[in-house]
């Protein structure tokens, strides 16, 4: 088993743990009615927009999403939340020093303590428990998610953290469809705050594996990606399906993958084990994608 594999595998206890954690944390997490913007770096920035759209389900109050080197520094925020595994991410870092120049309070959540973001950000969530071998982010980001998740408490439609954990231990566990794996191109789609997860999937997939992916907003699957469905092709839907998806897909000869009833969030340790399975069938190392590094850290 590959480290990547063995790290996924944790997720639900994770979970519960980031769960507890969120509900004993002190001062710095968003309040209600606060203006937010969320950031952080790939994986972190898919998470960043997965949060986003959770807040402002909850009623909790307006909330962007950013990568940290797009973000708009003539906008006004009562906080920003920064989310970096490594704590070490050049753009993160920089990002956090212009806004404290300007006394906008910073919340960071990091897998290790021991980094400059430490003293970057005026609070800081460390999940050390969820760090990562690999350089493939999986554990650590949804365990992120989960801590500002259950922060949030209720959301409506949403389920709370425990019950998604429970959902994360079936996708741990369940064979993965003989059609999606045989596939030869994926295309992940979410409505809400599922969208973050599609483009994560995506990310996931070509990462590990190399693989053609794409992402999108669900109801936008017809305004053009559809032209790309037929055999040997996926469509991987999180959460809901949207009415006509289906016969859509149905229709050119793709295949529909969906567990409209599972947690969007367990539903992604789907495709990241699927991503770990066609790395490893190709020969790939999915603990060490080739291209990347853990952080990504910019030359001055």
């Amino acid at each position: 088993m590959s480290r990547t594999a063995a790290e996924i595998a944790t997720q639900p206890s994770c979970w519960r743990r980031a769960a507890e954690a969120a509900a004993s944390f002190g001062e710095g997490l968003p309040r209600p009615g606060e203006r937010v913007a969320v950031t952080g770096c790939g994986t972190s920035w898919f998470m960043a927009i997965a949060y986003a759209a959770l807040r402002e389900a909850a009623g909790q109050g307006e909330t962007d999403a950013y990568a940290s080197s797009e973000f708009p520094s003539a906008r006004a925020y009562d906080r920003v939340v920064a989310i970096t595994r490594s704590g070490t991410t050049t753009e993160v870092l920089d990002l956090l020093g212009a806004l404290r120049g300007r006394g906008v309070p910073t919340l960071a959540l990091t897998a290790d303590p021991k980094t400059p973001v430490m003293e970057a950000a005026d609070a800081v969530v460390v999940l050390d428990w969820a760090d990562e071998e690999s350089v493939v982010q999986t554990r650590f980001a949804t365990t992120a998610l989960a801590f500002l998740r259950a922060a949030l408490g209720d959301v409506p439609g949403v389920k709370p953290v425990a019950e998604a954990a429970v959902d994360a231990e079936l996708a741990v566990a369940e064979p993965l469809p003989e059609a999606v794996v045989a596939a030869e191109q994926w295309t992940f789609l979410g409505r809400g705050w599922a969208y973050g997860l599609a483009l994560e999937a995506g990310l996931k997939m070509r990462e590990a594996a190399g693989a053609w992916t794409e992402a999108y907003p669900a109801m936008e699957y017809r305004h053009g990606p559809v032209a790309i469905a037929g055999p040997g092709r996926v469509a991987w839907v999180f959460g809901e399906v949207p009415e006509g998806l289906a016969g859509e897909v149905a229709r050119v000869g793709g295949t529909l993958h969906a567990h409209a009833t599972a947690d969007p969030m367990a539903d992604l340790i789907r495709a990241q084990r699927l991503a770990v399975a066609l790395a490893e069938a190709a020969g790939r190392d999915p603990d060490r994608p080739r291209n990347l590094t853990r952080s990504v850290i910019l030359s001055s």
